[in-house]
């Protein structure tokens, strides 16, 4: 009887929805205030600033995943670069804890917006969605893949609104363009502190590589992929942010719990159709957590590295059946029992550290092994420069504790 494997069905431009729709969260849609608080008229450029700090550790994945196209991902890779199997067992389920923690997030935000519909009760809502969610993703990669692209395409387009009615009303010849420019020490400091804020709004290019067996030609499908989601969202995060503190200043922005939909409201004269789209962004949002959580389960597990039964694959849709269904049975107990803020809080710590890791294991694993012929491959600088950043993003959010 013939082995059954992953089904590989992902193409490029799905792996780059998928990879959009893991970015362009629900946060987005609050953390553009809080920039503008910090950064003012130079948002755009914390942003662009972001999108270079992040885009050393994505190419460094880029590598990664084109030579080593496993769903274990960060676990197999640090295995790879350092052979200590408690770095890549850690590695794996803060991953996995992290994948949790934000779907839990976004699912129990999705009461508040489903509630003037249908009142059914915050628990009762995100038992269904859970539900819901988990079939989506046991009833086959391309399906639930081709349904998290179709959310994205809305999501996004939330955005693109903001853009288009944004630049439609912006009287340019009235701009002061020197104030979207640095000009002393003192703003390229506003800057910096804006981008290592605006760091967390490019988490989730990591989890594409989750994917990696049941992506078509991996090894060249994933550093493109990669490459191109990081491009599409930093033009997506500039456009909005220039949009939005051209239409409210910068502190009205900051005190707005809604910022974006405050923007448009401005612009349209009503918000309703934002709210409409950030259903779609927590539904997408926790969807794209359960594929991702529920391939690092399985592929963990066909190393070896947690039970085989959650590398248990499902006959006719080859998807992951088992470490599905448990991706899912965690999800709500985490939903019912635990303070999901100082978890994710925690989670985003573990983060910073794998991102160290991995660039660290990269660097190891160029020194020792050669890369196949096909795969990426990314200068030495590239991870060196990432561990530095990383390093950097660590203590400024540890420093950000003590003021």
């Amino acid at each position: 009887m013939a082995k059954i494997s992953l089904k590989r069905a992902v193409t490029l431009p799905y792996l780059v929805l998928y990879g959009l729709g893991n970015i362009v969260g629900a946060g987005i849609y609050i953390l553009i205030g809080e920039i503008a608080g910090i950064s003012g008229y130079l948002s755009p450029l914390a942003f662009l600033a972001a999108c270079i700090g992040v885009l050393f550790s994505a190419l460094s994945y880029a590598e990664l995943s084109s030579r080593y196209p496993k769903s274990a991902a960060e676990a197999y890779y640090l295995q790879q670069g350092f052979g200590i199997r408690w770095i890549a067992d850690l590695s794996g389920f803060i991953i996995i804890l992290s994948g949790l923690f934000s779907a839990a997030a976004v699912i129990s935000g999705l009461y508040g917006y489903i509630k003037p519909f249908f009142d059914i009760g915050a628990f009762t809502t995100a038992v269904l969605a859970i539900s819901l969610l988990t079939a989506i993703a046991i009833w086959g990669i391309k399906e639930s893949v081709g349904i998290a692209a179709l959310f994205t395409l809305i999501e996004v387009g939330g955005l693109l609104l903001i853009i288009f009615f944004g630049y439609e009303k912006i009287d340019f010849a009235k701009i002061e363009y020197q104030q979207f420019l640095p000009s002393s020490i003192s703003d390229i400091n506003l800057i910096l502190l804006g981008s290592f804020l605006a760091f967390y709004a490019f988490i989730g290019f990591e989890d594409m590589v989750k994917l990696s067996e049941e992506v078509i030609n991996p090894s060249k499908t994933m550093p493109r992929a990669i490459v191109i989601t990081i491009l599409l969202v930093t033009f997506l995060y500039i456009g909005v942010a220039f949009v939005a503190i051209n239409t409210l200043d910068p502190h009205t922005l900051s005190q707005s719990k809604a910022p974006l939909a405050l923007v448009y409201q401005q612009l349209q004269g009503d918000s309703h159709i934002l709210n409409y789209i950030a259903i779609f962004a927590i539904v997408n949002g926790a969807l794209v957590q359960i594929i991702m959580v529920s391939r690092m389960f399985y592929g963990m597990a066909k190393e070896g590295w947690l039970p085989i039964l959650l590398a248990t694959i499902h006959p006719k849709t080859q998807t992951p059946i088992v470490a599905t269904i448990l991706t899912g049975i965690l999800l709500t107990i985490l939903v019912y029992f635990l303070d999901l803020v100082s978890l994710a809080e925690v989670t985003s710590y573990g983060l910073l550290i794998v991102f160290l890791l991995i660039n660290v294991a990269l660097l190891r694993i160029k020194s020792h092994k050669k890369a196949p012929k096909e795969a990426f491959t990314v200068p030495k600088w590239i991870p060196i420069a990432a561990v530095f950043i990383n390093t950097l993003f660590l203590g400024v959010k540890i420093m950000s504790h003590f003021q």
